[in-house]
């Protein structure tokens, strides 16, 4: 998390809000090594409490949890991009690459293997819900295939204790600047960059 707290103010709603609604991030668990890091999709409960997510059977992380749950952090990642000095218009500015970035960190424990059916169709069911189509069921699959799935693959449950956010969207500066660099940002370096602009525009008010 970036340590200037201009970008570190957001209500926890908001955050809580934009990580639900990215439903896609990387999870990492620490060992004595280096770091293990999966990339997963999840579900969030409404209040923040847990992340429920699952697992390749294989996964170095389902592993490590064999013998009880570990802490661990999710990082939701949403926009990015550089900003270039000059669209400031103003004098004297050195680049930056602005962002936002939601972690969410607690105690990752394995859920009994019963439960993956219903974490299945309830992932499923979520994501489906946001597309203009009939949504996929799991009654689409043999009987053969489903239980092939369910044996490759396990639940698990993040259950969060600590959010912290950074909205790096240059709230740092004069606002003239910062509407002078939104607007050209979308033309720049970088992912959803109109997402970003958007955001620039109108950054998210200290909670």
């Amino acid at each position: 998390m970036h340590p200037n707290p201009i970008f570190r103010g957001t209500d926890a709603a908001r955050s809580l809000a934009f990580a639900a609604e990215r439903g896609f991030g990387t999870l990492a668990l620490s060992t004595d090594t280096a770091p293990l890091l999966s990339h997963v999709p999840f579900l969030l409960a409404e209040d923040g409490a847990w992340a429920d997510l699952h697992l390749v059977r294989s996964n170095p992380i389902a592993r490590a949890l064999r013998d009880g749950a570990r802490p661990a952090t999710l990082a939701v990642i949403g926009p990015d991009g550089y900003v270039s000095p000059d669209w400031y218009e103003t004098d004297d500015q050195v680049p930056t690459w602005n962002y936002v970035a939601v972690h969410l960190t607690g105690d990752l424990e394995a859920l009994p293997p019963a439960t993956m059916d219903d974490m299945l169709a309830r992932q499923s069911a979520a994501y489906e819900a946001r597309l203009s189509k009939r949504p996929w069921t799991t009654d689409k699959l043999t009987e053969r295939t489903h239980a092939s799935l369910l044996r490759q693959i396990l639940p698990f449950r993040l259950r969060i204790k600590d959010l912290q956010s950074t909205w790096k969207l240059n709230q740092n500066k004069p606002d003239a600047a910062r509407l002078s660099a939104a607007a050209q940002v979308r033309h720049g370096l970088g992912s959803e960059l109109d997402a970003l602009a958007d955001l620039m525009t109108r950054p998210p008010q200290k909670s």
